[in-house]
């Protein structure tokens, strides 16, 4: 592959799941896949735990803020290969218009951000959006993606979503 895969990464307020996949895919795919991340209605702020949890797994924090998706369909954003909304609600929105026609995939897990409880209960909804994640990212990265047509990689890419982790290692294949 002569160039980097581009994903961007939608979630609506762009400060929990979306960055932590940003943060995960960056550093699994480094060097094949470049991640990005976005939000419909971005809250303005990368949620405090987000960061915290990156930090504690020894991701580099600097940088990420919370955007919207609109700078990702301006003239000269870079173009997407695919797009994966990791929240239900962006996946039901009217998506702009994205340069190059990426494929679309949906990856739907419940916010962390909205995660109510104890610190603990809140630290813990984030330790597993960060696991679910990284168990899909890493199967993302494992594809020949740069061999897949675009209507293997949506299939492929939404399988990684509802198939359990070993059917989805072998889907990968």
């Amino acid at each position: 592959m002569s160039k980097r895969f581009n994903v961007l990464f939608l979630c609506t307020g762009n400060s929990a799941r979306s960055i932590l996949a940003e943060a995960i895919m960056n550093r699994l795919g480094s060097g094949r896949f470049r991640a990005l991340s976005a939000g419909s209605q971005p809250k303005g702020a990368v949620h405090p735990l987000a960061l915290e949890l990156l930090q504690s797994k020894d991701f580099p924090t600097e940088g990420f803020r919370s955007k919207s998706w609109s700078e990702f369909a301006a003239a000269g954003a870079p173009e997407m290969q695919l797009i994966v909304t990791v929240c239900d609600q962006a996946a039901g929105e009217v998506c702009p218009i994205w340069p190059g026609h990426p494929v679309v995939a949906h990856w739907g897990l419940p916010d962390p951000a909205a995660a109510v409880g104890s610190l603990a209960e809140r630290r813990a909804a984030f330790d597993d959006t960060f696991e679910a994640l990284e168990r899909r990212i890493h199967m993302l990265v494992s594809m020949p993606v740069e061999e897949l047509d675009p209507a293997t990689l949506k299939r492929r890419a939404q399988e990684i979503a509802v198939l359990p982790s070993e059917a989805a290692r072998k889907a990968a294949r």
